[in-house]
């Protein structure tokens, strides 16, 4: 999985997928997440750590780190997919347009290198 990270972290990750959610752009679900850290558009990749089975996610943390993307494990599904805006439970996303979160973005990837 991601590494492990703080709560101040976790929080912040959340902050940033619902400003990109309102000002920019993200993708959600494990295939468009593997899809966008492929072409290299991913500038964040957030992940649920209450997925199951774990095989659905294992590979992104590894792709992530392979293609040089920031990757970090938050709280639930539900965490997630409430964050992201969707009304079920999503277990991954990917920030493709940080929108208004810049600086957040910056932090965040100070935080969990």
């Amino acid at each position: 999985m991601a590494e492990e990270v703080s709560k101040e972290a976790v929080e912040l990750a959340f902050e940033i997928v619902e400003i990109a959610k309102a000002s920019g752009k993200i993708k959600k679900g494990t295939n468009e997440v593997t899809k966008a850290i492929e072409k290299q558009r991913a500038k964040l990749v957030v992940i649920a750590s209450d997925v199951t089975p774990p095989e659905i996610i294992m590979h992104l943390p590894l792709l992530a780190k392979e293609k040089e993307v920031p990757c970090i494990t938050v709280g639930t599904k539900e965490e997630l997919g409430t964050a992201a805006g969707v009304g079920i439970g999503a277990s991954s996303l990917a920030i493709i347009d940080e929108g208004d979160a810049k600086e957040q973005l910056k932090n965040i990837i100070g935080m969990i290198k």
